[in-house]
C-alpha cells in the first residue's frame, strides 16, 4: 500500500506511519527490516545507540526499494553533543549504515543537565547545510528545549519524537510541538511493558471495528495528529500495523482512548528533564 506523508517545515515528506527497529540487529534484524520495507513502510528509525544502523542500512539493500524513496532516520547519542562530537558521530553512523546522507536524524535526549543540546542542534542545521542530513528533529525534547533551541537559532526541529500511548497521551507537549509546527512522533506507540493492548476500553473499540487492539492504539495516534512508529518483525503484523488508516475511529472513540491517560503512566519514568542518555 502507498503510504500518506505530511510536509515537515523544511519540506521533507513525512510518512503517517513508520517503522521502529529497536532492539532488532543482526541478521534477524536485517530480515524485520527488509520485510517490513517490502511491506510498504517508507520511514524506518533508528539511533547510534540502537547499534543496529548496519543492519538498517543492508536491510534497505536488500529490500530492492530505490533509496530515494525512503526516509530513514537515525539519532545523535547524548555523549556526542559538542559540536566536534557530532560531527564525528554523524559521519560514523553514516559508515555504519553506508549510507551517504540521512533523510531525518534526531537529537536522541536533550540532557538539560549537561546543557549542550543547542551546540548539538546547530552542529545538525551545519550538516544539513553540507548534505549529510535532509531534516533535523529532536526526540524526548519538553517546551521549554524546543523554545530554548529557537531563541538561540531562530530554528525549530522539524519532528519531536516521543513517548506517546493511551496511558501517556502528551497533551501539554503535543500542543506545543504543534504550536512550533514541529510534527510529534511517537515512540512505543502500544505502551512498551504495559497492559494497555488488554485495556478494555481499547479491546471493545477494536472488537466493534474488527480489528486488533494494537491496531486501534495506532488509528488513535495517527488520529490525534502524531506519527506512530511500531515495531514488529512478524510480517503479517507488520502489514496489520501500516493497514490501520483503512479505518476511521470516531471522535468518542479517539476521546474514551485519550482518557486512559494515566498520572504514572510515562515508561520508566523516564523524565526528559531528569534522565540522561549516554
Amino acid at each position: 500500500m502507498t503510504v500518506p506523508t505530511r510536509t515537515l517545515l523544511d519540506g521533507l515528506e513525512l510518512p503517517v506511519i513508520g517503522f521502529g527497529t529497536y532492539p532488532l540487529k543482526g541478521h534477524d534484524g536485517v530480515e524485520a527490516v527488509r520485510s517490513a520495507i517490502v511491506v510498504g513502510y517508507r520511514l524506518v528509525d533508528t539511533a547510534y545507540n540502537y547499534e543496529n544502523e548496519g543492519s538498517v542500512g543492508e536491510a534497505v539493500r536488500r529490500s530492492g526499494v530505490p533509496r530515494d524513496e525512503l526516509v530513514l532516520s537515525s539519532k545523535l547519542p547524548g555523549r556526542y553533543h559538542r559540536h566536534d562530537d557530532a560531527v564525528r558521530a554523524v559521519h560514523e553512523s553514516l559508515f555504519r549504515a553506508r549510507l551517504d546522507h540521512w533523510d531525518l536524524y534526531l537529537i536522541h535526549w536533550p540532557n538539560p543537565k549537561q546543557g549542550l543540546f543547542v551546540e548539538a542542534f546547530a552542529t545538525l542545521l551545519e550538516l544539513q547545510q553540507a548534505g549529510l542530513i535532509r531534516s533535523v528533529g529532536v526526540s524526548n525534547f519538553l517546551p521549554e528545549h524546543l523554545h530554548a533551541l529557537l531563541d538561540a537559532t531562530g530554528r525549530v526541529p522539524s519532528v519531536n519524537q516521543v513517548e506517546l500511548h493511551p496511558y501517556f497521551v502528551q497533551r501539554e507537549q503535543r500542543a506545543a510541538d504543534e504550536t512550533l509546527g514541529v510534527v510529534t512522533e511517537a515512540w512505543s506507540p502500544l505502551g512498551r511493558g504495559s497492559d494497555v493492548l488488554e485495556d478494555p476500553t481499547v479491546v471493545d473499540i477494536a472488537q466493534a471495528h474488527g480489528v486488533g487492539p494494537g491496531e486501534v492504539i495506532l488509528r488513535w495516534v495517527t488520529q490525534l495528529g502524531a506519527v506512530p512508529l511500531p515495531k514488529a518483525a512478524d510480517p503479517e503484523r507488520q502489514r496489520r500495523n501500516l493497514g490501520v488508516l483503512s479505518f476511521t475511529l470516531s471522535d468518542d472513540e479517539v476521546a474514551a482512548i485519550t482518557a486512559l491517560d494515566r498520572p504514572d503512566g510515562r515508561l520508566q519514568d523516564q523524565d526528559p528533564a531528569e534522565y540522561e542518555e549516554f
